[in-house]
Parts: C-alpha cells; sequence; structure tokens
C-alpha cells in the first residue's frame, strides 16, 4: 500500500513542530523512516505546503511529487480532501490505490513494527478500515460539566458512576493518530474513516505520544532518551 504522511507547513500549537529537532532529526524523518522499514509499503509520499518540509523530506527518502495547493493547507482544510487529493495523483500515474495509510508525523514513538502488526491485522481480520487507539487517559464516567454558578454535575457521557474506581468503569479508546489504514471508495463516497467493519489497533500511552504543544514535544524527548540509554 502507498503511506501518505501528511505534514502542513503552519502549526499554532507549537510553530514548526514537523521539522524541529526532536534529539537531533526533524520530527517529520521518525515517520518517513518507520514507514521505509516497513515490509507493506509500495510508495512513502510526502504531501506538504512547505518547500522546506518537502527537501527535508525527501533527503530522509520521501517522494514528494507535488507541493499541496494552498486550498488544501489552511486550517479549516479537511484531512479528507487532502488524502483524495493524493490517492488521485497517484491513480493517475497509474498506482493501484484501493486501500492506503495514513501516518500522521506528529507521532515519532511509533515504528516499522507498529505498522507491520497494524497491516497484518488488518489483512487477517478482514476489516474495511483500521484505525490505531490507546486507551482513554480518563474514564468517560468521570467527565463534569460547570453550570454558570460554578456548581460541578456528571457530563452524563456513557454509563456508569462518576466515583467509581477507574477498574470498574468500561474501557474507553481514543484514535492516537499514528495509524490509519483507508479505504479508498469508502472516503470519497463517504468521506469517512469509520465503518461498521473498522477494526482498533491499540497501541500503549508511550507509544502513542501524539505532539501537538511543547510539553508532549519534551516528553517525546524524554522518552526517546530513556530508551536510548537503556
Amino acid at each position: 500500500m502507498i503511506a501518505i504522511i501528511p505534514a502542513r507547513g503552519g502549526s499554532k500549537g507549537l510553530p514548526g513542530k514537523n521539522i524541529k529537532l526532536l534529539n537531533g532529526k526533524p520530527l517529520i524523518a521518525y515517520t518517513i523512516e518507520a514507514a521505509l522499514k516497513s515490509d507493506y509499503t509500495s510508495h512513502v509520499i510526502v504531501t506538504t505546503d512547505s518547500k522546506e518540509i518537502a527537501d527535508i523530506a525527501k533527503e530522509y527518502g520521501a517522494e514528494v511529487p507535488f507541493i499541496r495547493p494552498g486550498e488544501l493547507s489552511d486550517d479549516t482544510s479537511s484531512a479528507v480532501d487532502v488524502y483524495l487529493h493524493t490517492t488521485n495523483f497517484m491513480k493517475n500515474k497509474e498506482v493501484k490505490v484501493e486501500k492506503f495509510i495514513v501516518l500522521l508525523p506528529t507521532a515519532p514513538m511509533r515504528t516499522n513494527m507498529h505498522i507491520n502488526e497494524a497491516v497484518e491485522l488488518f489483512k487477517s481480520s478482514g476489516a474495511k478500515t483500521l484505525i490505531s487507539v490507546k486507551e482513554a487517559d480518563i474514564p468517560v464516567t468521570w467527565y463534569l460539566s460547570r453550570a454558570d454558578n460554578n456548581r460541578l454535575k456528571n457530563a452524563g457521557f456513557g454509563e456508569g458512576n462518576a466515583i467509581n474506581n477507574r477498574q470498574l468503569n468500561q474501557k474507553y479508546f481514543v484514535p492516537n493518530g499514528a495509524i490509519y489504514i483507508l479505504d479508498y471508495n469508502l472516503l470519497a463516497k463517504e468521506r469517512t474513516y469509520y465503518c461498521d467493519n473498522t477494526v482498533a489497533y491499540e497501541m500503549n500511552a508511550e507509544d502513542s505520544i501524539d505532539i501537538d504543544t511543547l510539553f508532549d514535544f519534551k516528553l517525546a524527548e524524554f522518552l526517546m532518551s530513556e530508551r536510548s540509554n537503556s
């Protein structure tokens, strides 16, 4: 399958994050290297509106066959449109695209091993799409809302009691942004990643770090240095 790495130049939470040096390498390099080492990728494509990101992506071995148009590069641009733009470009180059992988560059702890496991699970399960997830940090039944008079009340999500021990609550999961395996026809027709045949690939909290803020970046930096010293 082709692997798409979307990397916009603008970032409000952490400016320049996709090429910010993380333990000596641009952040995006970790995702490119993981994709290239996977047993299941035919093309590793970075879609970006930034020439600087494009140059760095090429340096680390990715294909950058185009610079993403401006209308697909602002804060309101749909990720679905970005993926369809890339897949349609590849289909026009006579590359077969039925299922494809999306890897966000903000998940540097995800490795080629994770990608291989996800693809193998996807193939063996007979699923239509796959989403990588992590267990939610906070049980949804613990969420509170606050009234105008500053009084707290249970937000009403899910079943159970807000004061239950964590072990008594149902497990909930959230997408971690590390790996998506998507179906071209579903995306083009329904504009969704999810259907009644979407399988979950669960990852642990450490490997699920998704960098959006400086705190996330520093946490990834710390964990990477711990791994390299172990």
